[in-house]
């Protein structure tokens, strides 16, 4: 890469090329603020940033999926600018840093993805992540992981104004190639499991519904406070410390009573799939718990759309093992556990269903479990 200059001519650090992947979520949906389990892995499809450091107290953004738009907002005006859409990501995460007291004397980042955005793959944590990551290294600030990811998640919560978990950037910074992530979101605790499909003959399919969602509309907020109220009643202080299912039927609000019985079960269906892969059982084991997990969310958390069941019940009818939705639901994607070998039986029926139902072209893909974020010009 090419060296910036100081006001006096002075070359400045080079800058370079940070990657962080999208992740999609095995099993644990709308548990980490909650304060719950679950288990992410990354993805092969990144968001990459090209960072490089400026003097004159600038940041400027661009991406090569909007052409033509950069965007230039002083660094100290982050808080009041009038910033809207995609650059609210990058530029959060910069604010963010400001925030803290961490000393960015500008920067000029340009971004480019291949998570596809609206999937429920964690485009936008893997966009922040990787600007976060890049602004450490740049300018080489004391920033461990633990607050790496909780800049990008304060960036997405406050900045931006979704009010998601810190599941999407713990996975973005965190996975290892090879395995999943369990994650406790109550304690931060992280731990490596195997994932190694390929070597039981099995493959993680994704099926993205071409159906994207927002999180910010609304329905993802009144689901968290549903949540917090379902907890109150109940007296603890977050849903996870709920362990037996059957307390919530001491919630008269049949509605408060559905979501926490989602998020109880849910905690236990992450405990038995991780257990299992701890064990090397046969990971078809864990099939019906991905699908009773699509049940609960469809039944209980209500964030399931009809282009969602569609594609799970497909998958199911032509083989699968499990099945279910991923991500915060009204749109996105589902995975599917299936044979290796019957991959190709299991993407027809569902195309075949979607085209009987007018619904809009899936997309499909095999999830291989990837690294977390990382420099890619040194490697």
């Amino acid at each position: 890469m090419s060296q910036a200059q100081t006001v006096d001519g002075s070359a400045m650090r080079p800058g370079g090329i940070w990657a962080a992947p999208g992740r999609v979520n095995i099993i644990g949906e709308h548990t980490d603020y909650n304060g719950g389990y679950c288990l992410p892995m990354a993805l092969p499809q990144v968001v990459r940033c090209t960072a490089m450091p400026r003097t004159d107290g600038l940041a400027r953004v661009g991406s090569q999926q909007h052409p033509g738009e950069r965007i230039e907002v002083p660094i100290q005006e982050l808080a009041q600018a009038a910033v809207t859409g995609w650059s609210r990501y990058p530029l959060g995460v910069v604010h963010e840093y400001h925030r803290r007291g961490h000393h960015i004397p500008g920067v000029d980042l340009e971004l480019d993805g291949s998570v596809p955005i609206g999937a429920g793959l964690s485009s936008s944590a893997a966009l922040e992540c990787a600007v976060a990551i890049a602004l450490r290294d740049l300018f080489e600030l004391p920033v461990p992981d633990t607050e790496l990811i909780d800049i990008a998640n304060r960036a997405e919560n406050d900045y931006v104004g979704a009010p998601t978990g810190t599941l999407d950037q713990t996975a973005s910074i965190r996975c290892v190639a090879g395995h999943a992530l369990f994650l406790d979101a109550g304690t931060g605790h992280t731990e490596q499991v195997p994932f190694d499909l390929a070597a039981a003959g099995l493959a993680l399919l994704i099926v993205d519904t071409n159906t994207p969602h927002a999180l910010v509309d609304g329905e993802y907020a009144r689901r968290r406070r549903e949540c917090e109220a379902a907890a109150a009643e109940l007296g603890v202080e977050r849903l996870r410390d709920v362990t037996d299912v059957r307390a919530v039927a001491a919630l008269a609000d049949p509605v408060l009573r559905r979501r926490a019985r989602h998020v109880v079960s849910e905690n236990a269906r992450v405990l038995t799939v991780v257990q299992a892969l701890r064990e090397g059982s046969d990971p078809r084991v864990i099939g019906p718990v991905l699908t009773a997990a699509h049940t609960s969310l469809r039944d209980d958390f209500m964030v399931s759309t009809a282009q969602l069941d569609t594609a799970v019940d497909s998958a199911l009818d032509a083989g699968a093992h499990g099945a279910r939705m991923v991500g915060g639901g009204f749109g996105g994607s589902i995975i599917a556990l299936v044979d290796a070998r019957g991959t190709d039986r299991v993407v027809a029926e569902i195309r075949n269903r979607f085209r009987a139902a007018r619904f809009a072209e899936p997309r499909t893909f095999v999830a291989v479990p990837s690294a977390g974020a990382r420099r890619v010009d040194h490697q």
